[in-house]
């Protein structure tokens, strides 16, 4: 798929020293991070392109190519950090050692509704972008597409497992209720980013995460 960059300013950006042979992880790296600064900053990954990545980063936009061919596969590097941000967000507040697991799992789904309230770009952009990476040339599979989010699926099953293992759930299909769950906070954290002055109850991610989750009540 042919990327189309739109026209922009020939202002130069900052000046930056060549990587030293061995370095092309680093600017690896620098290009992913230029490209979560912009999309933080303007909303919008169309703002992301070679130019304004390169001139962030104060490199020749060709610099890019030995990284990643086009626009679609810079988004798609940077969904698929954020997605593992979200997995390690999730795990994090899934170990709480002194709680119950009722208690871990609630921890974990704030987490991943908070991670979507303090990032709303980042998670726009993981799961309704206008981004498309080429699948035809063999640099992007179907699995890697398919296989977005899986991490952290596992961590919602996992915490529902210990719920139902300890009699605090009663769940009789892990993987179709966490999936229901996720679904339900998703829809959840978009309600809530596009109707902000609805009032919402307080306890509304609690009512949703105990029904999918199918929750005892004690």
């Amino acid at each position: 798929m042919k990327n189309i960059q739109p026209a922009e300013s020939a202002a130069p950006g900052p000046t930056r020293r060549r990587n030293r042979r061995g370095e092309g992880v680093k600017l690896r790296d620098e290009i992913i991070a230029a490209a979560v600064e912009l999309l933080d900053e303007e909303g919008d990954e169309r703002a992301i392109t070679l130019r304004s990545v390169a001139r962030r980063i104060g490199i020749a936009a060709p610099s890019i190519y030995p990284h990643f061919p086009d626009q679609p596969a810079i988004m798609l590097a940077v969904v698929r950090q954020e997605f593992d941000r979200l997995a390690a967000a999730l795990r994090a507040a899934a170990a709480g050692g002194d709680q119950d697991p009722r208690q871990r799992l609630l921890a974990a789904c704030r987490a991943y509704l908070d991670l979507a309230q303090t990032h709303p770009e980042r998670y726009r952009t993981m799961f309704g972008g206008l981004w498309m990476p080429n699948l035809s040339d063999g640099s992007v599979t179907e699995d890697d597409m398919t296989g977005l989010g899986t991490e952290a699926l596992q961590v919602i099953i996992d915490a529902l497992d210990d719920c139902v293992t300890a009699g605090k759930a009663t769940s009789t299909d892990l993987f179709s209720d966490a999936v229901a769950l996720w679904l339900g906070l998703h829809g959840l954290a978009h309600q809530r980013a596009v109707m902000r002055a609805f009032p919402w109850p307080e306890d509304i991610a609690e009512r949703v995460i105990g029904a999918l989750a199918h929750l005892k009540d004690t």
